[in-house]
C-alpha cells in the first residue's frame, strides 16, 4: 500500500469526516436552454490555497459568442459502464473512512481551491483525487478561463461540487440524489462533478449570462474528450457535468 497525503493532519481528517459533495440543482436558472444561440461578443494552481468565495448563479448577464456543439444531454452521454471501467483501471481501491486516505492502493492528492477552480463545501464527498484526475480538473479550469478571456469575460472559476466518495457516503447520497448509484465512479478518486448552474465569480468585472458560461464549459469539456482525456455525463437533474479522467 502507498502512504500518501503526508501533510494531512489529524485535525484535517477530523474536519473532513464531519463534512462527508453532491451537485447542486437549486439554482438551475437555464433549465430548458442547453445551447444558447451564438451572439457577437460585446496547471494545477500551485501550492498556495486560494480562498473560497461567495458563489451564486450568474443569472442574467451579457452574452458572449458560443460555438454550438449540439444538445448537451446527447453530446455528453457516456454511460456509467464506460466511466466505471476506466475508473477501476486508473483509480484507487475504494476506501471506507477518511483516515484510509493515508493508505490507498495508488497515490491521491488533496484537492483545494486553486487559481483554476474552486472547491464547493462538500457534504457527501472528501477532497481527494488521483493525480491524473486533479491534473485534468486543473486543465479544464485553465482552459475555461482562457476561453472566457478570449471572448471578453474574466473573473469566473469553475465550481467543483463532488470528489471522492466512500461506499457509506454513496449510500447516504442515494437517498437524496436520483443520479447516484451503488456503482459510483466517485469511489475510485478518478471522478469529479463540475456545476454548470453555479460559478465562482470572484473578481468579475463583466457579468456573463449563466447559459453562456454553461455552454462554454461544455465546449472545453468536448475538446478534452476528443483528446481522449475524459468521459463526461451531462446530469440535468443535479445541474452538473460528471467527469471521469481516463488517462
Amino acid at each position: 500500500m502507498i502512504k500518501v497525503c503526508k501533510h494531512i493532519t489529524l485535525l484535517t481528517l477530523t474536519a473532513l469526516a464531519l463534512s462527508l459533495g453532491a451537485c447542486s440543482s437549486n439554482e438551475d436558472s437555464d433549465e430548458g436552454v442547453e445551447i444558447a444561440a451564438p451572439v457577437a461578443a460585446s496547471a494545477a494552481g500551485g501550492e498556495k490555497p486560494y480562498p473560497y468565495h461567495d458563489i451564486r448563479p450568474a443569472g442574467d448577464g451579457e452574452r458572449i459568442h458560443i460555438n454550438p456543439i449540439g444538445r448537451l444531454r446527447e453530446v455528453f452521454n457516456d454511460s456509467n459502464y464506460q466511466h466505471y471501467a476506466y475508473a477501476q483501471k486508473l483509480g484507487i481501491e475504494p476506501i471506507h473512512s477518511v483516515k484510509d486516505a493515508y493508505f490507498t492502493s495508488k497515490p491521491v492528492v488533496h484537492v483545494v481551491s486553486t487559481a483554476n477552480y474552486s472547491v464547493d463545501s462538500l457534504t457527501h464527498s472528501i477532497p481527494f483525487l488521483v493525480p491524473q484526475a486533479e491534473a485534468l480538473l486543473s486543465r479544464i479550469g485553465a482552459n475555461f478561463k482562457d476561453s472566457l478571456r478570449a471572448r471578453g469575460g474574466d473573473g469566473y472559476r469553475i465550481l467543483v461540487t463532488s470528489l471522492l466518495r466512500t461506499p457509506q457516503s454513496v449510500k447516504r447520497l442515494r437517498r437524496v440524489n436520483v443520479n447516484s448509484t451503488d456503482s459510483s465512479t466517485h469511489q475510485f478518486a478518478t471522478t469529479f462533478d463540475i456545476s454548470y448552474v453555479r460559478f465562482d465569480d470572484y473578481g468579475v468585472k463583466r457579468r456573463i449570462h449563466q447559459g453562456d458560461l454553461k455552454n462554454l464549459l461544455g465546449e472545453v469539456l468536448l475538446d478534452l474528450r476528443k483528446e481522449g482525456r475524459c468521459l463526461v455525463k451531462y446530469e440535468r437533474m443535479t445541474g452538473c457535468y460528471h467527469v471521469t479522467a481516463i488517462k
